[in-house]
């Protein structure tokens, strides 16, 4: 049975670790991986990193699906920017920003690798939705945040709330 676990929030500096890669391939990585799913279902979220569930490994698990049912889970995922992408506008959102959106200006070509939960390795060109969700959970793996798209002032702002909001419960 799947479990619940605690979503970090900005600006908890755990989020700011840089995640390990996954070398062993076992039970509870599976079942990591499964509590992290459960996790973004219950929250309404599209994507997780284990980084932002306190557990810094190369980890991330997605589903794009309207009908919550196309779990795709990335072991020690990586990509890089195709020579021919161009660059796309998204409105992102973050699980461990509640309440914050922005506009993210990122590739709209990547070639991704990554490995599956057997530890089999993969390469893929992702498209649409899939690359810009990918990239923003890779982010979270290298300890970098959406704020850190924005200005300064922006960031302070966004931090300032989330403190009193926190400070509220």
């Amino acid at each position: 049975m799947s479990k619940k676990l605690k979503i970090l929030i900005f600006p908890d500096p755990k989020l700011r670790t840089v995640a390990k890669k996954v070398d062993k391939f076992d039970k509870s990585l599976k079942n990591l991986s499964e509590d992290m799913l459960f996790t973004m279902y219950d929250a309404n979220g599209i994507g997780l990193a284990a980084t932002q569930v306190d557990k810094h490994i190369r980890l991330v698990v997605m589903d794009l699906s309207e009908e919550r049912n196309e779990p795709m889970v990335f072991v020690n995922p990586e990509y890089n920017v195709n020579k021919d992408h161009n660059l796309i506008e998204f409105e992102e959102g973050c699980l461990s920003i509640p309440g914050f959106n922005q506009n993210i200006t990122r590739p709209d070509s990547i070639e991704l690798k990554w490995q599956d939960l057997d530890g089999i390795q993969h390469t893929t060109t992702p498209e649409g939705m899939l690359t810009i969700c990918i990239q923003h959970e890779i982010d979270h793996l290298e300890g970098k945040l959406m704020v850190d798209y924005v200005s300064a002032l922006k960031r302070d702002r966004v931090r300032s709330r989330l403190l009193k909001d926190f400070n509220r419960k």
